[in-house]
């Protein structure tokens, strides 16, 4: 019994270390990019650009956000609505900002109930309807962070350059939920924004998010993706992104802020919603995504083991506390980089018990056909 007990505990101790080893390569390698990157240097010239934002009932996101988007220090844009069936009061708003903005321009989808359509549709209609080669895609219940971030989005597009990664946070709020949004707003944000660094452009966020409109039509826009509920974003910059026409962004003044749910029931909603593209991704990407929590839950299912029956105590502990050391360290700047202020001590906790929680909304990704169309 004993020799069996030793042999357990030399196989919980080898997953141990292999999961360590593995979350200190994406800590070091990925998310440490994101601390060391320097923005290149624009050239100074302002390209023309086409601003594009899908709203559905959002009279009151638009009232509150549009001005933020329409009064960009920036000399040549235009911003397009495009206004998709809404029921409220959206129109009237508009109207009123059509008066007043003279680069403001409004794309009206009417309802049919004959035609039903997801936001890919609307995105289209707002694509076909820009002048400008770049486009710059958020949401209309996002506000930016400065005048700024339609120059420092659009100051990356050189010749070659046809993808800007930006980074899309949420409005800091009281509550638990709210920190843990914003935790898994800047969890993801190192990913995405880590690898893209490293060559490996995976997904962008549709609240803040730049490419050519050329780029688009070349590839046959959102092609054999059209029919899933998300991916507007992530999937189009998964299917076309490269090591060598991709750039990031996420200086504080080209940071986006987005309204957040105020629910535990309605964000385990979005979340599902987002988790039904990751199938989609190209194998390299869902494999590199896989292995970060799973080597977490590893790690810790191993370090709970381990340390209930007291094996090799002390090397146990010192592997934790250099994870936890190295991981804190590139949180918590991070953290600063992308403006997400009081998320360190709850970082540690939310470590833990998060994958959990992304694989349990992930179970539920089984749609009715009635969630087909629903884009919000």
């Amino acid at each position: 019994m004993a020799y069996h007990n030793e042999l357990f505990l030399i196989l919980v101790f080898t997953i141990f270390g292999i999961a360590a080893s593995i979350q200190l390569f994406y800590y070091i390698y990925f998310y440490m990019a994101v601390n060391l990157y320097k923005p290149r240097l624009s050239d100074g010239t302002s390209k023309p650009v086409s601003v594009i934002i899908c709203a559905r009932n959002e009279s009151e996101n638009l009232k509150n956000f549009l001005p933020s988007v329409l009064e960009q220090d920036y000399p040549d844009y235009e911003v397009i609505v495009v206004n998709d069936c809404s029921e409220d009061n959206s129109y009237n708003v508009l109207g009123e900002y059509l008066i007043r903005y003279p680069h403001l321009k409004v794309s009206t989808i009417n309802k049919d109930p004959k035609f039903t359509h997801n936001k890919k549709f609307a995105q289209f209609i707002g694509i076909k309807a820009a002048k400008n080669d770049i486009l710059l895609f958020t949401d209309a219940d996002c506000k930016p962070e400065s005048d700024q971030w339609l120059a420092m989005m659009s100051s990356h597009f050189e010749k070659d350059i046809s993808f800007v990664l930006g980074y899309g946070g949420y409005r800091r709020e009281k509550g638990l939920l709210n920190k843990y949004i914003r935790y898994d707003s800047i969890a993801i944000a190192m990913q995405y924004l880590g690898m893209a660094l490293k060559g490996i452009p995976y997904m962008g966020v549709g609240r803040n998010l730049a490419y050519r409109k050329t780029t688009f039509f070349e590839n046959n826009g959102f092609g054999a993706h059209n029919h899933i509920i998300s991916g507007d974003d992530d999937l189009f910059v998964n299917s076309n992104a490269t090591e060598t026409n991709t750039m990031v962004e996420f200086r504080t003044g080209a940071h986006t802020r987005s309204v957040p749910c105020s629910g535990f029931i309605q964000w385990a909603k979005q979340k599902r919603r987002h988790l039904t593209t990751a199938p989609y991704y190209k194998l390299r990407d869902k494999l590199l995504l896989i292995f970060e929590p799973l080597s977490r839950v590893l790690f810790y299912t191993a370090l709970i083991i381990l340390l209930s029956f007291t094996y090799l105590w002390p090397l146990v502990i010192g592997i934790f506390g250099l994870r936890l050391i190295i991981q804190t360290a590139v949180f918590a700047t991070v953290q600063k980089k992308l403006n997400e202020p009081g998320l360190i001590g709850f970082s540690i906790f939310f470590d833990i018990f998060s994958p959990l929680l992304t694989f349990t909304i992930s179970l539920g990704n089984i749609r009715s056909k009635s969630d087909k169309n629903r884009w919000r």
